[in-house]
């Protein structure tokens, strides 16, 4: 079933508010929050042998992040988007890939250069909010890349990129059925709140002090 006009909307809004460009602030959250983005990544082995590369989203992945995107199963994006998400527009991946550094962190594991097609095949992301220093923050790895340690890995870089960014508490929505999420939260120390208003969530949050 296609989506309607307003229910897409409001995906890109969301989509915005964990890394696309929000309007200009002032000078003083700028310098608070502004951070260098590193200008190279790693490569990271997986447990059986496969080789991706660690590195901050760029513009350029739109196609990277579309394919994968393609790749993953309708349970995947119900667990991620919190809802049933058919495609992801071309409009939509350019939300997602040009970011603003100084409030938005989104980390990609993508396959190694040279490899035709490249994937990115998991994405941990965040945005700052510069008024209440809280970070917002959004994972998905690939069900072929799961129960490596991958999903570990990118929280632990994210929670230290938003601190990096002046964050002092990061936290996510997940629903309540996605028990390696709840499970990986609980293992990095989140506490767990009930959500008044959607009782199918449970709100994690981690204080950064």
């Amino acid at each position: 079933m296609n989506k309607s006009n307003a229910s897409a909307r409001a995906d890109l809004a969301r989509f915005e508010s964990l890394g696309g460009r929000p309007p200009p602030r002032d000078a003083r959250a700028r310098a608070l929050l502004s951070v260098a983005a590193p200008a190279t990544g790693e490569p990271v082995r997986t447990r059986d042998g496969r080789t991706l590369l660690l590195r901050d989203i760029r513009p350029d992945d739109v196609d990277a992040l579309r394919r994968g995107f393609a790749d993953l199963t309708a349970e995947e994006v119900r667990l991620r988007f919190l809802h049933p998400l058919n495609d992801m527009p071309a409009a939509m991946a350019r939300e997602f890939c040009d970011i603003d550094p100084d409030r938005a962190v989104a980390l990609v594991l993508i396959e190694a250069a040279g490899t035709h097609e490249p994937t990115i095949r998991a994405v941990a992301r965040a945005y700052v909010d510069p008024v209440t220093l809280s970070a917002e923050f959004a994972l998905i790895v690939q069900h072929g890349y799961a129960g490596q340690g991958l999903g570990t890995l990118l929280m632990r870089r994210l929670i230290g990129a938003v601190r990096q960014r002046g964050a002092v508490e990061i936290w996510g929505d997940v629903l309540n059925d996605n028990g390696p999420m709840l499970r990986l939260c609980e293992h990095l120390g989140f506490e767990h709140h009930l959500v008044a208003h959607d009782p199918g969530i449970t709100r994690v949050s981690l204080k950064l002090s």
